[in-house]
């Protein structure tokens, strides 16, 4: 039975750990900072719009220079932080915390709506091709950048995730339904042809080929405030639009034939769900390459927690992704080597899903 107070309460823990995580994340580096400090330094960081100016900033359209409105900010609180760890907390640390927790948002929660979605444990965001997609429009932006004159890298990826998505679905999609086996399948050979593609670049970008498999690794370095507003806002859309289908989400498990007779518009809801949990996937994935294992790993740890109700795994998920990508980030950033995030998720991850598996505890939906 489902009870609303128990989803209120593991998400208001799961919130209390993603905090935590973050203040610890932000206190360690080359400068460890106390956590006093750390939260002192975070609440100045925390500015709201204070008014609106129209001479400060303007753009050259046709040799005129045309004033645009530029919105100033103000700061909440002003707290005293020497100047230094003002400047680590807010523009170093803080903006690749910040996009850690997006894109570990993003991930898990695209995570459980796939293993939802295809009603198989080991479905995880990339399934259908979005990742490569992503790719493979990084790679083309990287190794060829005068062949792609509309975009930088993060646009690049982003238009290669979506418009793989959404190719595959059209490919599976045949007289108004769309088979989720045909939908796995067409995922595997666009999947296929994307990484001949992508090995194709890689052998002929020349002096760009370390930056692009970089990239393909999965990592957060010199992350920026700009990509945290790039992905974030299109993160927050898409999981609070998915969590408001959690019902439908579990009665989809049942199949698509009982689906349809309770009610469920069966193939509208799968299109919505797919397009959403893609959209979310390719935020992430642009801004941060390829990094394994969140969206199958911690969907199926919370599942094994909270139980398959989407109506509490969903949000449940999600705070816990965010929370785990920023403490695999942490021990990315602060070991004794630095290294992609990437490369920690797959060596946590994996060893762990084969102790699961060798545990029995990896459940079928």
């Amino acid at each position: 039975m489902y009870r609303p107070a128990r989803t209120a309460a593991w998400s208001a823990a799961l919130l209390v750990v993603l905090v935590v995580v973050v203040l610890a994340s932000a206190a360690l580096g080359p400068v460890r900072i106390d956590l006093v400090t750390v939260a002192m330094a975070m609440l100045n960081a925390i500015v709201v719009p204070a008014g609106v100016t129209v001479d400060s900033v303007s753009v050259p359209v046709f040799g005129l220079s045309v004033p645009v409105p530029a919105l100033e900010y103000a700061a909440i609180f002003s707290f005293d932080v020497p100047a230094t760890r003002q400047i680590i907390v807010e523009r170093v640390r803080l903006p690749r915390i910040a996009l850690a927790a997006t894109v570990g948002l993003a991930l898990a929660t695209a995570g459980t709506v796939m293993q939802g979605f295809f009603r198989n444990p080991l479905a995880d965001p990339s399934i259908i091709g979005v990742s490569a997609g992503a790719a493979a429009g990084a790679v083309a932006a990287i190794a060829f950048p005068a062949l792609l004159p509309f975009g930088g890298l993060h646009l690049s990826a982003f238009v290669g995730a979506l418009g793989t998505a959404f190719l595959v679905y059209a490919i599976a999609t045949d007289g108004g339904r769309t088979p989720v086996a045909t939908l796995l399948l067409a995922g595997v050979a666009v999947q296929a042809f994307l990484g001949a593609l992508i090995s194709y670049m890689l052998v002929h970008s020349g002096d760009s080929l370390r930056e692009a498999v970089f990239w393909m690794m999965g990592h957060l370095n010199n992350s920026q405030w700009s990509d945290v507003a790039f992905a974030l806002p299109i993160t927050l859309v898409g999981v609070l639009v998915l969590c408001a289908f959690r019902r439908e989400l579990n009665v989809l498990l049942l199949g698509e034939e009982d689906a349809h007779h309770l009610g469920i518009e069966v193939e509208r809801t799968k299109l919505l769900l797919l397009a959403l949990a893609s959209v979310i996937t390719a935020a992430g994935v642009a801004v941060a390459g390829i990094i394994g294992f969140v969206g199958l790993v911690v969907p199926h740890v919370m599942r094994l927690i909270v139980g398959p109700d989407h109506r509490i795994l969903l949000p449940t998920s999600a705070l816990a992704g965010a929370s785990f990508l920023v403490a695999t980030d942490t021990i990315a950033r602060t070991g004794p080597a630095v290294v992609p995030v990437g490369i920690i998720t797959a060596a946590l991850g994996a060893p762990f899903f084969l102790f699961l598996l060798t545990r029995r505890e990896v459940q079928s939906l």
